[in-house]
């Protein structure tokens, strides 16, 4: 099942993608309950389409969770997740514009898996992790590297991450596949420029949602960026960066200045 978040003349509804490109709209959001379809019918062409969660998730970023793209850095392989946030602020959904801070001096694109929490979820165990999982999506956790280096060099990752816009998330999530092994591909102006499994990493969706239960609650909605492969680098005003993971869809978006 592919859920998708859309406005539509002045409405903000949760449907589910069928064939045709028909959306048959939800009663309610899939994160408060059960999934009950309603009998209205939208062409999926002319729906605005916005990040697929609740309105103010929490956003969990992991850094350095691909295995070869670790090594080809030279580091070591880390014991535990290296986590940051990102802000509900930094979030659109496919066809939104990524705005290109006038702080900014190096963006770049980052593709990625992200993990869609569908229930409230403390201390669970690996095992019964994905349980807690409604779905997944696309992700581009967008970066600016000036920022985020100086903030590395004191043992920080915050505003790096955190502008508005640098948190694209879409097209819709599906919720009936294995995230232990999909192909995943990033796209610049239509040529690839990232690709790889997810079965190399690290940590994995159950590993993560066990981790950092431990810690947090997490609650419905809350996203998790999985981590982006080796392959990263710069997008300029006027580009279009394309994520596509099989089995769920292509999230697109440009790059707009401030």
């Amino acid at each position: 099942m592919k859920i998708l978040k859309f406005e539509y003349r002045g409405r903000v509804c949760f449907g589910v993608l069928k064939p045709q490109d028909q959306v048959t709209v939800l009663e309610s959001s899939p994160f408060e309950g059960a999934i009950k379809e309603s009998f209205e019918i939208l062409p999926l062409e002319g729906l605005t389409l916005l990040a697929p969660t609740v309105e103010h998730p929490r956003i969990f970023g992991v850094g350095f969770n691909y295995k070869a793209h670790i090594l080809e850095t030279g580091r070591s392989l880390p014991e535990i997740p290296p986590l940051f946030m990102k802000p509900d602020t930094s979030l659109i959904g496919s066809s939104g514009k990524i705005v290109y801070p006038r702080v900014g001096k190096i963006v770049h694109y980052e593709t990625e898996l992200v993990a869609v929490i569908g229930r409230r979820a403390k201390s669970v165990s690996k095992t019964d992790a994905l349980q807690y999982v409604l779905g997944y999506t696309c992700g581009n956790d967008v970066s600016e590297r000036t920022y985020q280096r100086k903030e590395m060099a004191m043992g920080l990752m915050t505003v790096g991450k955190a502008f508005d816009t640098f948190a694209p998330t879409g097209p819709w999530i599906e919720t009936e596949l294995d995230p232990s092994n999909l192909r995943m591909r990033g796209r610049l102006n239509g040529k690839v420029v990232q690709e790889c499994d997810t079965s190399d990493l690290l940590f994995g969706v159950d590993a993560l949602v066990e981790y950092l239960s431990t810690f947090i609650t997490l609650m419905p909605g809350d996203l998790i960026f999985t981590g982006t492969p080796g392959g990263v680098g710069p997008m300029q005003v006027g580009d279009r960066f394309e994520i596509e993971v099989d089995e769920i869809g292509t999230l697109t978006n440009e790059v707009v200045a401030e």
